[in-house]
């Protein structure tokens, strides 16, 4: 269940609200001194306000001294509310707003859990406020939408080419949006923030994620877009992405990505007018032809005949899909769309026996979930391969229902002794030579003999019937080091570094040749 904060009704403050109907306004001309006095209250108000927000997230974040502080940004409030009542010229109707704003926050959250899942909106209230406001993060976000007054609604065109989006999402295209949803709410703590420090939209950040990769780390194009955010490699380059000198391409991390997409985006619109679609189109199109386009354009909008034709097909669909799915993610209820309850609460996973994430995918389960938790740690440590294994001791990015099921399944017992043994198991040993017969699932057939000199020594017959061990090994397509060196008996850390290969990905390719140094198997 969501964490909740008590949202209580001071006593001053319901005085407030029942003489808002009653008491008419000071209509009286209202002096310099006086409002001077009125704005510092308003001032007291809106850092109360932020207070109170505050608290919030940590409440959500399970911050013991959460409680305490929306406590006492309450008090604040009420403060401000009595001494507005004796102040000449103020408006306790207008002081009363944050608080009615607050307030209504919280109702409908509680609401949204009492309720369950709604059908179709019936066009009254806030669609903002969605199925993700029942965990108290979330209701402060719908209550930051509803501060902006919905300012993504207002930056784009809701035209019948962003409604036919919509279309494809809703139909053949729900599953990868459901997934797109999904995976964001375990990096929202590590992306959102990027975004809303560049005031930008969140649900820009959602529409492009879904477009480009469906919230998965570490998709590439084979144009070479890499990434969540799908960052070619010379603009990520421009914008602090790339290599890091640990072999890792930060393209790949979620909070980078997410800080350079932000920073691209504000770039363009910068340029275009401060144009979302614009913008969009540059990130999809190329930055250069957007500008000339402009600028040809005479400062036309995207959605102009003499604009919109001067791109190619692959971003005419690619802008209004963006913004289909950022319209989804902020009007759900209107399309009668439940998304999936994530509990993305990050928390650090420290491995007491060594594992790979393929091993604890396994050992987790599903743990209420539709497909396990392979993409959430994929996602939240998009530093390791799945096949790597981690020695005991390392720490890894997850969620504290992971920390829970791995503390219950992974640790020892059964279920973590299957699991290891069927990320150990190696498909070339269910072949069994006996002799010279080979058996291959209960199947015999003949081997061929081994050729020995007929006035061979007993001791030169056995060498020559024993074959040296191999010193290289040809990769095969879909093959991984870690696999490699569980064929051949190494350590992965020394093949690796026999072969000059950076950790700690691993990567190899089909046809790549390995000296097996230190190797043990034939």
């Amino acid at each position: 269940m969501a964490a909740s904060v008590t949202f209580r009704l001071p006593l001053v403050l319901a005085a407030g609200l029942a003489f808002t109907g009653l008491m008419p306004a000071d209509a009286g001309a209202v002096s310099r001194r006086d409002q001077a006095s009125i704005d510092a209250l308003n001032q007291r108000m809106s850092a109360a306000e932020q207070k109170y927000r505050a608290a919030v997230v940590k409440i959500g974040n399970a911050d013991p001294t959460g409680q305490a502080q929306a406590d006492s940004a309450l008090e604040d409030m009420e403060d401000v509310v009595a001494a507005c009542m004796q102040q000449k010229g103020c408006q306790v109707p207008t002081m009363l707003t944050t608080y009615k704003r607050l307030l209504k926050v919280n109702a409908d959250a509680e609401a949204q859990v009492a309720d369950g899942d709604d059908d179709m909106d019936d066009g009254d209230g806030d669609d903002h406020i969605n199925a993700m406001a029942a965990d108290v993060p979330e209701a402060a976000r719908a209550a930051q939408l509803l501060d902006d007054d919905h300012r993504f609604d207002q930056m784009v065109q809701y035209n019948p080419a962003v409604q036919a989006g919509i279309r494809r999402w809703l139909t053949d295209m729900r599953p990868a949006l459901m997934d797109s949803y999904e995976n964001y709410e375990y990096m929202r703590h590590l992306m959102w923030p990027q975004y809303e420090r560049a005031g930008l939209p969140e649900a820009l950040l959602f529409g492009i994620m879904a477009k480009e990769s469906n919230g998965k780390v570490h998709v590439s194009s084979r144009a070479g877009a890499a990434g969540p955010m799908q960052f070619m490699y010379n603009t990520g380059k421009r914008f602090g992405l790339g290599p890091d000198g640990t072999g890792f391409d930060t393209r790949f991390d979620a909070r980078s990505a997410a800080e350079a997409s932000a920073s691209y985006l504000n770039e363009r619109m910068g340029e275009l007018n401060r144009s979302i679609e614009l913008a969009l189109a540059a990130y999809n199109g190329g930055e250069g032809r957007a500008l000339r386009v402009y600028q040809a354009g005479g400062g036309k909008g995207f959605w102009d005949a003499s604009v919109y034709n001067q791109f190619p097909p692959e971003t005419r669909d690619y802008v209004p899909m963006v913004i289909a799915a950022a319209w989804l993610f902020l009007h759900p209820k209107q399309y009668g769309i439940t998304f999936p309850k994530v509990d993305a609460k990050p928390a650090m996973l420290k491995l007491t026996r060594a594992a790979s994430i393929y091993e604890l995918t396994i050992c987790l389960g599903n743990g209420g979930t539709r497909e396990g938790y392979m993409r959430a740690l994929r996602n939240l440590n998009p530093r390791y391969e799945a096949d790597s294994r981690l020695p005991a001791g390392a720490s890894l990015n997850a969620t504290t229902k992971i920390v829970g099921l791995y503390n219950r399944h992974c640790t020892m017992g059964k279920r973590a002794d299957l699991a290891h043994q069927l990320v150990i198991s190696d498909p070339t040993t269910a072949v069994v030579r006996v002799g010279d017969i080979a058996m291959v699932g209960g199947v015999t057939t003949p081997t061929a003999p081994v050729a020995v000199a007929a006035d061979a020594k007993p001791a030169a017959k056995a060498a020559a019937a024993k074959p040296a061990k191999k010193k290289s090994y040809k990769v095969r397509s879909g093959e991984t080091l870690t696999a490699i060196s569980r064929k051949f008996s190494c350590d992965t850390r020394a093949l690796a570094e026999a072969n000059k290969i950076k950790a700690p990905r691993y990567a190899i390719r089909p046809g790549q040749t390995l000296q097996l140094e230190g190797c043990t198997a034939d």
